[in-house]
């Protein structure tokens, strides 16, 4: 009923029956809205949760609004903090589980980039999930701060696929594929994987995960590289087993890593400040991003919710992503 009264606006506005001001917001440039703190100097803290992709969010919503994938709102939120004198320093709120390899890294190289042009401190504060993925972006920042009840860890690449052979052959069913070569349709769900096309993922998710314990090394140099191979399984973590073995450097609430990022910075006194577009409100530091200049990515659901699912382009994915 919502979405029927959204749509009936949307045409009546568009076709002139609702006079402007428009019912929805204009698509503009981040805004800035405080909510702690005083000062004339700022601390910025970006907010990254869910599932860690470059897909544009696809729901409704989040089409009128034309929103604009993580890694693009990350970066357009790091540049105007960048453009910002005041700007003492950034406090990364990560809620994340992990998700693709590629956008994890896109996200940890921005926030290196950002550190290496301005020079100012960088934290990131973990709520309840900072996993695989969200553990590799953590480790980008200078400190990581870990609420009391937060899980960490789980670091290592999984890769998904499903076969689905037997239950084809008890519907009558047979895919065929026609491939330029024996390894073209590797992964496929509709036939089990040969030794060689596991070996060749093998090796993929090895090189994968070479990559994410040398992250791991950079943001971790208390850590010798046998101990964090040792501790890099997969398994996860509390927040005080990850500070026992010098994965995070402390726990406490948002409030604390708002006081070590003015201790960093060297401030007595700090707004600490978010960025949203029109239409978002920003009241206080636990204020979602929903609104403002992110987007809430849901956490995925991988279990096949039809066989068209699984055998209409259902390619394996490569994961930095803890997926109980």
């Amino acid at each position: 009923m919502v979405k029927f009264f959204i749509i009936l606006c949307l045409c009546l506005s568009l076709t002139g029956c609702i006079s402007q001001p428009s019912l929805f917001p204009s698509i503009g440039p981040l805004q800035e809205s405080k909510v702690a703190g005083d000062g004339e100097q700022k601390i910025v803290m970006i907010t990254v949760e869910g599932m860690l992709t470059s897909a544009k969010p696809s729901g409704f919503v989040d089409q009128l609004f034309d929103r604009p994938s993580l890694p693009a709102r990350v970066k357009e939120e790091l540049t105007k903090a960048g453009e910002d004198e005041q700007v003492k320093a950034i406090i990364l709120r990560i809620n994340s589980p992990g998700g693709t390899v590629t956008s994890s890294d896109i996200l940890y190289h921005e926030i290196q980039q950002f550190k290496k042009i301005h020079r100012i401190p960088v934290i990131a504060s973990i709520v309840d999930l900072g996993t695989s993925g969200g553990y590799y972006l953590a480790a980008a920042a200078d400190k990581i701060v870990a609420h009391p009840s937060t899980i960490t860890g789980s670091i290592g690449v999984i890769m998904v696929t499903i076969n689905a052979e037997g239950l084809l052959e008890k519907i009558g069913v047979e895919p065929r594929a026609i491939t330029s070569g024996p390894n073209k349709s590797m992964g496929a769900p509709f036939r089990a994987m040969t030794e060689e096309e596991e070996g060749i993922f093998q090796g993929v998710i090895d090189s994968m995960y070479e990559q994410f314990v040398t992250v791991v090394k950079t943001g971790r140099p208390n850590l010798d590289e046998s101990e964090i191979r040792r501790l890099a399984d997969g398994r996860i973590y509390t927040a005080m087993q990850a500070k026992d073995i010098g994965l995070i450097d402390d726990i406490g609430y948002l409030e604390d890593t708002i006081a070590l990022a003015k201790q960093q910075a060297g401030l007595k006194e700090a707004m600490v400040v978010t960025y949203h577009r029109a239409g978002g409100y920003k009241h206080n530091i636990y204020s979602s991003m929903m609104l403002g200049g992110g987007e809430m990515q849901k956490f995925p659901d991988l279990k096949p919710s039809s066989l068209l699912t699984l055998l209409n382009g259902s390619t394996p994915q490569f994961m930095y992503m803890w997926m109980p």
